[in-house]
């Protein structure tokens, strides 16, 4: 099984999950492929980022959604497709845990893979 995060970044976001208020929102989409077989999800997790130099991740505030599963392989077609609709795909994620991302403030580049 092949694990690969088409692309990450880290955003300033709101959030408060288990009483600890977050300020920072990983976002991911991430392709999975096995066996003649691919998936996509789009996930989002709040971390406390409490000053510029806190990026760590907690895993208790992350949710994610499979947006794509189907026969095949990694088409950049299809993964530039799904990049265009990731603000409103990573939004509704991060909606199911009470949090908000702020797309203006990103807090590392985005990473490509």
């Amino acid at each position: 099984m092949k694990v690969i995060d088409v692309y990450a970044q880290y955003f300033a976001g709101e959030c408060v999950y288990n009483e600890v208020p977050r300020h920072g929102a990983s976002v991911k989409l991430t392709a999975t492929s096995d066996a003649g077989e691919v998936s996509y999800e789009v996930s989002v997790s709040f971390f406390p980022h409490n000053d510029p130099e806190d990026f760590a991740v907690s895993y208790d505030a992350c949710a994610a959604r499979e947006i794509y599963r189907d026969k095949g392989r990694r088409s950049k077609k299809r993964e530039a497709e799904f990049l265009e609709n990731l603000r409103a795909e990573a939004d509704a994620v991060a909606a199911e845990l009470g949090g908000t991302i702020d797309w203006s403030q990103p807090l590392i580049e985005a990473r490509w893979g």
